[in-house]
């Protein structure tokens, strides 16, 4: 006989691995199945339903609930026994109830009739405080049911398996192999098109899950909605992508029934990960949602569950998961299951405390309401603006604190001692929150003993130093998307085998993108290069520093009227003719443009909205920034609402442009969001953070791709800084903290300071004396200070000196603060002068060189061209696969350099234009002239008006006006020999000629009257 690979051989052998094999006695619809007794006593789980038993109208195991009530809560049923149908009334009852509020809360809560409670499971032993808490626990009857027969009115429908506890329906599955031609994509397509929502089963709430499943992946979803039916992977991933790896033990989707449905972890599921809570969409309308984790997030939770109580506190776990791969909801159950934490004895708490740490406010406010949603109990959760309110929350018992990085120096210069208690401190978006002041602080107020107790200098110190590496009271679990090699060195961990620096646990951004739970923002780039030429309008030729010249003539030239029209005006008609007009999201999406700074933010709203006025659209534009010292707007100036209210409002018909600076390019989730303008260089992690804004998925509004249009980034450079995030980065090795030797040996050699200085200001400042002590130390050295390199009789010399000083202290300061927190080893003189320089630099005054006046450079010219030339259209930009090797931080000392040197006006002019400006040797006169014989040939083309401004295909319309263009040179060669020349040969100049040749059409047809929606994106 040969083997069964039917759909029927994966019902069997999840079936057999979930009871132990005990399918052969049933039981009847009298009696529970005689493999109860049996799987109990084998230790199995499962016990293997009948179908018969299955009651449609309330979707239960009629035999087995009763038989799980009857045994266990005799005394309560028999409180109801005296009503008539009483049997009747508990059953609908419990449909009410799971109706209203679904089967997950009232399995947590059970159900209430009249003067009987009725416990409909019996939770989990996480601890040994309750010595009866085990046999209660296997009370509870886990059974699954093949070939479930759901529907009342149509009788041979069937699911696959449903799976019960206590004989309520948890978790459905269809079932599928790829040997019959069918994968779990044909699954998902029967729950859409042929399981009906309106079925008892498959009525929201009623179960907890519905499973795809075939042999190599599986896909889950809390809401069976016909075509609208969203489902979520499910799967482990493998290479840091979609998928399961090959399991040797067989399937490789065992994991979902021998692993995840085990009674233990499932019972977990149900009690700490599941959740039914309340959402308010913009227009105030409430609708419910029933959470359950993905695979990855219940698995982070778990591995550091475990971790954390076999090692207790005082561990650090790094947590690399992409960007909108659900890290708030991730966050969200390890808090509260760290709460609950106990050690290995199950006597006591590993944590006192769970501190949650954001560095952005729109996340902390996004943190504190899923947090409080996913609370179970009451008055645990507290929000900490104030020391005063953290040391007041810690005192009540709070047990779970959210603040934020901002706030948290202010914070903890509030908190007494604390080293008696044991913390967890959860960190979202590691990189920024990790490093400095903030999280210096944040260690010691953690881990410091009272000031009070009898230490000597040094002890006093170490303690310090043992606080600044994270004490071992408390535990740093860091959530970020993208590591920088600081944060892998500081909270990943070291393989004893290659002194690698490794994540935790990693949720790729790659494995995100190819499970389709986020968008792939780089699948359609579009490039802009600028082209600009500048004159100079002076007579004189001043000198001026070159690289900060050239700097600065390209801000102006970036952010002249005439470039912000020319690129507002891209903007606004890609995103009329290619967004709005294309139906992107059903006619709903949004774009965001992203500007280089808060005034040219400014500049770019009042352009845009005006042009989209003009354009009769029925919506506008909204700003967004932080309020900037000096700048005379404000949001609510300009909006014309208050800031807080910009998400709420953005989400609105009313609004569908939003033009930022900063603000909004982290922590930013809307899901309409699909078309970005980027006119700001993006360096690494701000490139990924801010194009991530992106990726959120929409299925209701059939949101698939996305759209960058970039002015100021090149494909490679934006390649460059995804590359490393794509999979996962992984830190070569450790900082070589001896160059802190060198440093203070450069130090020291100045002869500023004496040690013995160093060593009294320690004695002082940590004996806790008055502040007045301490300037009597410092002030004689900063008056030394003030005195280095008289003796060279050269006072820029002398200058130079005192510059190279201060600029190696604050270099000392700021690296050892960053790499104490990582050393091995403690020493004891670092950590004083560390303290010691950090009193005395603010004393040390240097003469500053004058500042240049560059206003004078801008005045002396003016820019003569400007032109655009799209680069790349719709690239896709491909990303390297390969796990990303980062070497460690370089701590090499840094000092003066010296003034850099100053070229002419001229030659930075001249420089400038050949940088910025193809090499056409014509004066700006000749060229407007041979720009308008050219504009002339093309538009008396009898082609023009046919093929370019009526064409309605966009690249159909391109292609034919850059055709034009080279039939309108061809036409001037022998006129324009050179320009002929430059055309055919220079690419570079080409592209700039064609761009300028459009910008001049399009003007022109504005000026014509003609239609404005045919010029150039």
């Amino acid at each position: 006989m040969v083997s069964n690979t039917g759909e029927d051989a994966l019902e069997q052998a999840i079936e057999a691995a979930l009871t132990g094999d005990c399918r052969e006695n049933r039981g009847s619809a009298a009696q529970p199945p005689a493999s109860y007794g049996q799987a109990k006593h084998r230790g199995q789980g499962y016990v293997a339903g009948n179908p018969a038993d299955f009651d449609r109208r309330f979707a239960i195991d009629k035999t087995l609930f009763w038989h799980f009530l009857k045994t266990t809560q005799a005394e309560e049923l028999a409180k109801l026994k005296n009503q008539p149908n009483w049997e009747q009334l508990v059953l609908e009852r419990l449909s009410n109830k799971i109706r209203k509020d679904g089967v997950i809360t009232v399995l947590k809560k059970g159900l209430s009739i009249n003067d009987a409670h009725l416990n409909l499971l019996h939770k989990g032993v996480y601890n040994s405080l309750n010595p009866n808490q085990k046999s209660l626990f296997e009370q509870n009857i886990f059974s699954i049911t093949r070939q479930v027969h759901y529907s009342e009115t149509e009788p041979g429908k069937s699911v696959d398996m449903v799976l019960f506890i206590n004989g309520l329906a948890l978790a459905t599955f269809e079932l599928k192999k790829p040997q019959t031609k069918q994968t779990v994509h044909n699954a998902m397509k029967q729950y859409r098109e042929t399981r009906d929502p309106k079925t008892t089963l498959f009525r929201f709430g009623q179960c907890l899950v519905h499973f795809a499943v075939d042999t190599d992946e599986v896909f889950m979803t809390t809401h069976v909605n016909g075509q609208s039916t969203f489902f979520l992977p499910f799967n482990k991933g493998v290479n840091h992508g979609k998928g399961n790896p090959a399991n040797p033990g067989g399937y490789k989707t065992a994991y979902l029934w021998k692993e995840v449905l085990e009674p233990h972890s499932l019972v977990q599921i149900v009690e700490h990960f599941a959740k039914m809570v309340e959402e308010k969409d913009p227009k105030g309308k409430i609708k419910k949602i029933l959470y359950f984790p993905r695979y990855h997030q219940m698995e982070v939770v778990r591995r550091i569950l475990s971790d954390a109580k076999t090692n207790g506190a005082g561990q650090r776990y790094l947590i690399q998961h992409s960007a909108g791969s659900g890290k708030s909801n991730s966050i969200t159950w390890l808090a509260f299951q760290l709460i609950e934490l106990y050690d290995p004895a199950g006597r006591e708490n590993v944590f006192d405390s769970v501190v949650v740490v954001t560095d952005r406010k729109i996340l902390d406010q996004q943190l504190r309401n899923n947090i409080r949603q996913f609370s179970e109990v009451k008055n645990i959760v507290a929000a900490a603006e104030k020391s005063a309110e953290l040391k007041s929350h810690l005192e009540q018992g709070k047990r779970l604190i959210i603040t934020t990085i901002q706030k948290f120096p202010f914070i903890v210069d509030g908190i007494g001692d604390l080293s008696e208690k044991r913390f967890a401190v959860i960190i979202d978006e590691a990189h920024s929150s990790q490093s400095g002041k903030s999280a210096d602080k944040l260690n010691m107020s953690l881990g410091m003993e009272d000031e009070q107790t009898e230490d000597v200098m040094q002890d006093k110190i170490l303690k310090a130093m043992e606080g600044r590496k994270m004490s071992s009271n408390a535990s740093f679990f860091a959530f970020t998307a993208t590591p920088k090699k600081e944060t892998l060195e500081k909270f990943g961990r070291e393989s004893p085998k290659d002194g690698r620096f490794y994540p935790f646990h990693l949720y790729s951004m790659k494995q995100a993108i190819e499970e389709n739970f986020i968008l792939d923002v780089l699948q359609n780039y579009t490039t802009y290069q600028s082209f600009y030429e500048i004159q100079k309008q002076v007579a004189d030729n001043p000198a001026f520093n070159s690289k900060k010249a050239q700097a600065t003539l390209k801000a102006y030239v970036e952010s002249h009227p005439d470039t912000i029209e020319k690129k507002a005006s891209v903007m606004v008609n890609h995103f009329i003719e290619s967004v709005v007009k294309g139906r992107k999201l059903k006619g709903k999406a949004r774009a965001m443009v992203v500007a280089s700074s808060i005034p040219r933010a400014y500049e770019y709203y009042v352009v845009i909205s005006r042009l989209l006025k003009e354009a009769n659209m029925p919506f506008g534009a909204i700003v967004a920034f932080s309020q900037k010292e000096g700048f005379e707007h404000t949001e609510e100036s300009v909006n014309g609402f208050a800031g807080k209210d910009i998400p709420d409002r953005f989400k609105t018909d009313d609004y569908r442009i939003l033009v930022v600076a900063k603000k909004y390019t982290t922590g930013f989730d809307e899901p309409l969001l699909h078309t970005m303008y980027v006119d700001r260089k993006l360096q690494t992690v701000q490139a990924v953070q801010t194009l991530s804004r992106l990726n959120r998925c929409n299925q209701k509004m059939e949101k698939n791709d996305t759209f960058v249009l970039d002015f100021a980034n090149t494909t490679t450079e934006i390649k460059a800084a995804f590359d490393p995030f794509y999979t996962s980065a992984v830190l070569e090795g450790k900082t070589d903290v001896n160059a802190l030797h060198d440093w203070k040996d450069e130090l020291d050699k100045v002869g500023v300071y004496e040690w013995k200085e160093v060593d009294e200001f320690n004695q002082l400042f940590w004996n806790n004396r008055p502040d007045e002590e301490l300037h009597i130390i410092a002030d004689p050295v900063a008056e030394r200070f003030d005195k280095l390199g008289e003796e060279l009789g050269d006072e820029d010399e002398a200058d130079k000196l005192k510059i190279d000083f201060k600029i190696k202290a604050k270099q000392f300061v700021k690296v050892y603060a960053q790499l104490a927190c990582i050393m091995s080893f403690n020493n004891v003189r670092w950590e004083m002068l560390h303290w010691f320089l950090l009193f005395l630099i603010p004393k040390l005054k240097v003469k500053t060189p004058e500042k240049e006046d560059l206003k004078a450079l801008l005045e002396s010219v003016d820019m003569n061209t400007y032109a655009m030339a799209r680069v790349k259209l719709n690239e896709r930009i491909e990303l390297d696969s390969n796990e990303t090797v980062v070497e460690p931080q370089n701590p090499n000392q840094r000092g003066y350099h010296g003034e850099e040197d100053k070229d002419p006006l001229d030659v930075i002019v001249e420089n400038f234009n050949e940088r910025h400006f193809n090499g056409w040797e014509a004066t700006p006169e000749e060229r407007k002239v041979k720009f308008k014989s050219i504009v002339k040939l093309v538009q008396d083309s009898p082609d023009y008006e046919a093929q370019v401004l009526n064409n309605k295909d966009e690249q159909n319309r391109r292609i034919a006006l850059e055709s034009l263009i080279q039939r309108a040179v061809m036409l001037q060669r022998r006129q324009e020999l050179d320009l002929y020349k430059l055309y055919v040969k220079d690419d570079d100049f080409r592209r700039t000629f064609e761009g300028t040749i459009e910008q001049i059409l399009a003007v022109e047809a504005v000026n014509a009257n003609k239609n404005d929606s045919h010029r150039p994106i």
